[in-house]
């Protein structure tokens, strides 16, 4: 990670105000920090247009300490502000406040904000066919995403800190006046047979507490996804939930909180009006697609969870290059398997060293908890469930299933990976970790056998402790063992 230079967003979003710094691979880089402060710049334009005095107070504080920090972490930082500075009578006393602290405000189109939304959402679902919703505190962004780009996009003034002041003034009238809104701005139906991508911060709130309720046993936002019947459930009973019970939710700010039922209200009309037939949260949004869109077209088309496993065994396996080269060695036993799959036996055997740092006794479960916890994106709960269960298997574990991956993947999926962390294990023990001996072996199945042929001068690493991991794995296949030299 060190070979990549530091980078920074500041966000001055019209609910809050954070700063993420990024370091490593430009196409999926970690998060080395990430801090932010609810300023609620966008608190007051529906009233007065502007932003009051306590919000842009809160937000100069953030502001320089960010900068400040992005200072000493050497990070080269872009600052973005969105709708509250972009409507607000007094916005540009923020931008000014942010030139004194040496910091460069773009302020952002609601067409760029829209467009950076859909980008972020590609970035970490390069897959994704449906439209993004993008709930910030000042407005809601809906862009149509497909075939990895943006296609239209629309801005509407809908942010969670003006729905609370529409449904007062309205009441019931709120439902009509958002289906106006879309219908007019000929977005009704545009979803229709298609999911609905949830970005922001308020909607990725309200999935960690369907989370909480339905006691889902993954916790990770990204990838979740929730019915129409769901979200209308949902709307019926956080009015009757205590402030108690919600901060029990882990992760649940009591300004999102706060937020939940004006986000939900807003969610299901629009679900409606575009047909949606689902709603997915995404933990990518405006500020990684900023980062997607300045990538090349070559950088863009990398596969980002190739790449973030591929990074993780570079910095915490013992040689970089082992995770390639041992995916191309079992890849032969599992020639018939769906292309989704035989990428994620290719992120398997990138993490297949990750867990030998750890104490031998619990090699597994540190294997186990990097692969179905990891910071990955393109990869759904099942997924994670087989890396997760094919790591546990490699490094010393069970060859039966985890007992908690049961809710996530069923039985032939965790059986499969159950077979992966075997091949994985034959490869890591006949090698030792090292590139020369998987570069002169190769692994092979015929209907009867598992075919282990071995370079003449590498007869000597076929020991007893191999040939009970090859053993196993034929088994496994209800095969035979079979070791050709020559």
């Amino acid at each position: 990670m060190s070979d990549f230079p530091r980078t920074g967003i500041i966000d001055i979003g019209s609910n809050s105000v954070r700063l993420v710094v990024y370091q490593g691979h430009p196409r999926i880089p970690v998060t080395l920090f990430n801090e932010k402060v609810m300023a609620g710049l966008g608190r007051s334009l529906a009233a007065t247009g502007a932003i009051d005095s306590d919000s842009m107070a809160l937000a100069v504080g953030a502001l320089r300490r960010f900068a400040a920090v992005a200072r000493e972490m050497e990070a080269t930082v872009r600052t973005v502000a969105t709708a509250a500075v972009r409507d607000a009578s007094n916005g540009h006393r923020l931008i000014e406040a942010a030139r004194d602290l040496g910091l460069v405000v773009e302020v952002l189109t609601g067409e760029q904000e829209a467009t950076a939304s859909g980008m972020g959402v590609l970035s970490a679902i390069p897959d994704a066919d449906g439209i993004v919703g993008d709930l910030g505190g000042g407005s809601l962004e809906l862009v149509r995403v497909v075939a990895g780009t943006v296609t239209d996009r629309i801005s509407f003034p809908l942010g969670v800190l003006r729905i609370a002041g529409l449904r007062q003034r309205r009441g019931p009238g709120f439902d009509r006046h958002v289906t106006r809104l879309i219908r007019d701005a000929g977005w009704a139906g545009r979803g229709r047979g298609l999911p609905l991508y949830m970005v922001g911060g308020s909607w990725r709130a309200l999935a960690r507490l369907d989370m909480s309720l339905t006691h889902y046993p993954l916790p990770i936002i990204h990838g979740y996804a929730l019915a129409p019947e769901t979200v209308g459930r949902l709307g019926r009973s956080i009015a009757h939930l205590s402030k108690q019970r919600l901060r029990t939710v882990p992760g649940m700010s009591s300004a999102r909180a706060g937020q939940l039922g004006d986000a939900t209200a807003l969610l299901s009309v629009v679900m409606r009006e575009l047909g949606s037939t689902s709603a997915i949260a995404s933990s990518s949004g405006l500020r990684e697609g900023l980062l997607y869109a300045a990538l090349d077209t070559p950088a863009r088309a990398l596969d980002p969870l190739i790449v973030a496993t591929r990074e993780e065994g570079r910095l915490l396996g013992r040689f970089p290059e082992h995770g390639d080269l041992l995916a191309a060695w079992v890849a032969p036993l599992f020639a018939d398997s769906a292309p989704h799959l035989a990428r994620i036996l290719q992120a398997a055997c990138q993490l297949a060293d990750t867990g030998w740092r750890a104490n031998p006794e619990f090699r597994d479960e540190r294997g186990f908890e990097i692969a179905l916890h990891g910071n990955w994106v393109a990869i759904d709960a099942a997924e994670r469930a087989m890396l997760a269960q094919a790591l546990h298997t490699s490094l010393g574990g069970s060859a039966t299933p985890h007992p908690l991956l049961s809710g996530l993947a069923n039985a032939g999926q965790i059986q499969l990976a159950i077979l992966w962390g075997l091949a994985i294990r034959l490869g890591q023990r006949f090698s030792g970790g090292l590139a020369g001996p998987l570069q002169r072996a190769s692994l092979a199945v015929t209907p009867r056998d598992v075919v282990l042929r071995l370079d003449p001068g590498d007869a000597a690493l076929y020991a007893e402790t191999v040939e009970r991991r090859h053993a196993a794995l034929a088994l496994a296949l209800r095969r035979k063992a079979v070791v050709i030299v020559g």
